[in-house]
């Protein structure tokens, strides 16, 4: 439990915030319309269902205040790199980007199905009082303020609803953020972002229009209350049962003043001044900064020094940028306009911040990737141009910051810890002593033998390097495979007394099957009891799910001894 609210106190702060900003905004805005007395006769069309509109549209500004902030990545890789003095659980926030996108994302879809919903009521509401007679509140109320002060905004009775919504701005723009935004929700599902990126990327950028719409929604000023001199000459509570009498009022001899201060005089209404841009004007304006950014860093000119075929269809780009500076673990965004002249698309960094150049591994997993490999190999003389965008910060960037690191990676998600590696083996030559990390654990689970191979070059020279350097016992590392035939087992069993593994030729064995993560983390516990462990991970869901109960698991109740710490990465 101490350790669980080690690695999660500041989410739940930045949770029970966000939470309750929306509880009280919502709340808030529902009671002024519910409750409030400029609004009585408004009431009287809709019921509550304005109330429930206006509650989950002030929510809705709220959120779309928030969504844009967690996908500023230079942002946040600013506030990381001002963070680096804060505790690690405030920086690991950060790390949470994705996530609470995702939050926001859904919380917007469910006040929008509210506030959608509210207002069908609303506008069937509208139509129904339109058509009433004149000897009703809601006829009388329908019929008053030609001039622009008018309650209701169905002015004829022949007016259906489904005209309505598409003759409006309210209702148009409505039925646009509408659309767009059950595109982007459901364009933004696991299944769809792995097996149709493309899909995925391209309704995503609806979010412009959605934006546009919403911006604009409220300038029709459909929602209308009293006007306060109004209120003071027709008061709700004395008038509305008297509403016959308005009609005597405005045919009346107003010369009369004293007569004409005893009568209830015509209601006025006006429409609320649009306010959802005062919410969304400053986060556009940090996005626009950020996209701009994000261009001009784009357009410089990017050297592609080397280009390598792995097996498994893994390509290797070596590549250089002038002002490039780069940490372990972080990522670039990558575009080809020879594949796709608009697709950007993310991959962790391989390269160690001491190169002189930096490179990716790119595994096929989808169409772009597919043609990306496809256009190297046929251009292996004269490489297409690429753009780049970033470096971006992550989580592993805290890989030195533990005195003992678990790392795991599942495939092509070993990615980021060749990155830290590379830098741990540079950092061995010149003998740094300022390497706050003492012990590394490093685990690798892969379904095929070809996997091991572009990463196995890296791992025989660390070996060799800490051999030489009297750091043998430094890294400690645990290959898997976890799909394998009977031709691999048979020549394991052949080479069992061999020095070097089979598949990989180095001195570690690999593993068949996956790891018991139980014994592992055991086992670190009872080697460290009396240190901080950071658990970084680049693999799936279903094993950060598991590696964080472990985390929670062998983690002591008694702060001054072993401590698991989960980091995941999330771009």
């Amino acid at each position: 439990m101490g350790n669980w609210i080690a690695n999660n106190w500041f989410s739940v702060v930045v949770l029970a915030t966000w939470l309750g900003l929306n509880i009280f905004i919502f709340i808030n805005f529902f009671m002024i319309f519910e409750k409030g007395d400029s609004y009585s006769y408004t009431r009287e069309l809709l019921g509550s269902a304005l109330a429930w509109a206006r509650g989950s549209a002030a929510c809705l500004n709220f959120n779309c205040l928030l969504i844009l902030l967690p996908v500023c990545r230079n942002l946040l890789s600013f506030l990381r790199g001002t963070c680096t003095c804060v505790q690690r659980s405030m920086r690991k926030q950060l790390d949470n980007n994705l996530a609470f996108h995702k939050l926001v994302g859904y919380t917007i879809a469910l006040m929008t199905a509210i506030h959608t919903i509210a207002h069908l009521f609303n506008v069937e509401r509208y139509c129904d009082a339109a058509q009433k007679k004149t000897d009703t509140l809601p006829g009388e109320l329908s019929s008053i303020g030609e001039d622009g002060t008018w309650l209701n905004p169905v002015r004829s009775p022949t007016v259906t609803p489904p005209y309505f919504a598409f003759t409006t701005i309210a209702g148009l723009t409505g039925v646009v953020i509408t659309l767009a935004l059950i595109l982007m929700i459901t364009s933004s599902t696991e299944f769809i972002r792995r097996c149709y990126f493309e899909v995925f990327w391209y309704t995503h950028h609806l979010f412009v229009i959605f934006f546009i719409g919403l911006v604009f929604h409220g300038a029709g000023r459909i929602v209308r209350g009293q006007t306060s001199d109004s209120m003071e000459t027709n008061n709700y509570e004395k008038c509305h049962n008297s509403f016959t009498q308005w009609q005597n009022s405005k045919s009346s001899n107003r010369d009369d003043d004293d007569h004409h201060n005893d009568k209830c005089t015509v209601p006025a209404f006006q429409g609320n001044e649009p306010g959802t841009w005062k919410w969304v004007l400053a986060p556009m304006i940090l996005y626009i900064f950020e996209r701009t950014l994000r261009f001009y860093r784009s357009r410089q000119t990017v050297v592609i020094t080397k280009a390598v075929s792995h097996p498994s269809k893994v390509l290797e780009i070596q590549m250089q940028k002038r002002g490039f500076k780069m940490e372990v673990g972080q990522y670039i965004f990558i575009n080809c306009p020879s594949v796709s002249a608009l697709e950007w698309h993310p991959f962790t960094l391989t390269s160690a911040p001491e190169e002189d150049c930096f490179s990716v591994h790119i595994r096929s997993a989808g169409d772009w990737t597919d043609n990306l490999i496809k256009v190297f190999q046929e251009q292996a003389e004269n490489p297409p141009r690429l753009e780049v965008d970033g470096p971006f910060g992550t989580a592993s960037e805290d890989v030195f910051q533990y005195e003992v690191s678990m790392l795991v990676g599942a495939g092509i998600g070993v990615t980021p810890f060749a990155s830290i590696l590379k830098s741990i083996w540079y950092k061995f030559q010149r003998d740094d002593q300022r390497l706050k990390t003492k012990k590394i654990y490093f685990y690798w689970i892969c379904r095929e033998t070809g996997s091991f191979a572009w990463f196995a070059d890296l791992l025989r020279s660390l070996e060799q390097e800490m051999i030489c350097s009297g750091k043998d016992g430094f890294l400690n590392y645990r290959l898997f495979l976890t799909s394998w035939d009977s031709k691999i087992a048979g020549h394991v069993v052949i080479d069992f007394d061999h020095a070097t593994d089979t598949v990989t030729g180095l001195r570690q064995k690999t593993s068949y099957g996956r790891p018991i993560w139980e014994n592992e983390f055991s086992k670190v516990a009872e080697w460290h009891p009396k240190s901080t462990v950071g658990v970084f991970l680049c693999g799936p869901q279903a094993l950060g799910k598991t590696l964080k109960q472990c985390c929670h698991q062998y983690s002591s109740l008694d702060p001054r001894k072993v401590q698991f710490y989960f980091n995941k990465e999330n771009f």
